[in-house]
């Protein structure tokens, strides 16, 4: 998937600006990227500036909390940032000092960790705005196109059954009028699928609970498989079986899409 960064208003394209150029003034910054939704040129007047900052983990560690305490003062002062959250009530700059360091959780079977995310949206999808130096070049040297085959085993088994394990929970707790326990065991099985599938796929994601179509129709192309996506999660009736027979399909798709 290319980049293709975007600014849906003005008032987006100067506070992405002002951000640039105070890190690119700060010499802890190896790099300022822009990611999630503006990265690929898909925001609107409502979306966040998504920025994350590279500092070595060391130089983070030491002084990642006064370089954080002088982006906050810059943040409180500087008028094109209440300009941007004049736009809406939420749009705002989020900004993340990254260490560029990415370790896989432990997780649970409640959801899927951010290992393959942030890879995803610090590194495959992130587009840069300023570099000191080659730190932001060498972490796509070293994740892409994707992590290596056995780590990728071990990572697919464990979405694989994590995915399996909620998804045959959800019998008993519709039969014991657990249905909305039963829906939330369902929809961390539908997101722990997409874990599965792009791994399988060795493609990075940008999320699992937004962006579903044009990951998997546009970034996968599976459109087929987005058709039947989509109504898995359209529940009629909640306090029905109509939650159990929800089950067969997903195990189904684990089987036909997310086995090597």
């Amino acid at each position: 998937m290319s980049v293709a960064p975007g600014y849906p208003t003005p008032q987006h394209e100067r506070a992405t600006e002002a951000v640039t150029g105070f890190f690119a003034e700060q010499p802890e910054t190896d790099a300022v990227l822009l990611t999630c939704s503006l990265a690929r040129g898909v925001g609107v007047p409502s979306s966040c500036v998504d920025i994350a900052v590279l500092v070595a983990p060391d130089v983070l560690a030491a002084r990642g909390d006064d370089l954080n305490r002088r982006w906050r003062e810059f943040y409180g002062s500087d008028a094109v940032f209440a300009d941007l959250h004049a736009l809406e009530g939420y749009t705002h700059v989020d900004l993340d000092l990254h260490s560029g360091e990415f370790t896989p959780g432990p997780g649970s079977i409640d959801v899927p960790d951010e290992f393959e995310l942030e890879i995803g949206n610090l590194v495959a999808y992130a587009a840069p705005l300023y570099e000191r130096n080659d730190r932001f070049q060498r972490l796509r040297e070293r994740w892409l196109p994707y992590y290596d085959d056995g780590l990728r085993s071990e990572r697919l088994a464990k979405a694989m059954r994590d995915a399996r394990n909620n998804l045959d929970h959800i019998p008993s707790f519709v039969e014991r009028g657990l249905y909305f326990q039963a829906f939330s065991r369902l929809y961390i099985a539908y997101r722990e699928f997409l874990w599965a599938l792009f791994i399988v796929r060795r493609i990075y994601p940008i999320a699992y609970d937004k962006w579903i179509q044009q990951q998997v129709v546009e970034i996968l192309g599976m459109p087929e498989l987005y058709a039947e996506m989509v109504g898995i999660l359209e529940i009629e009736r909640l306090e029905s079986d109509e939650l159990v027979e929800k089950v067969a399909p997903v195990h189904r798709w684990l089987d036909d899409y997310c086995t090597i």
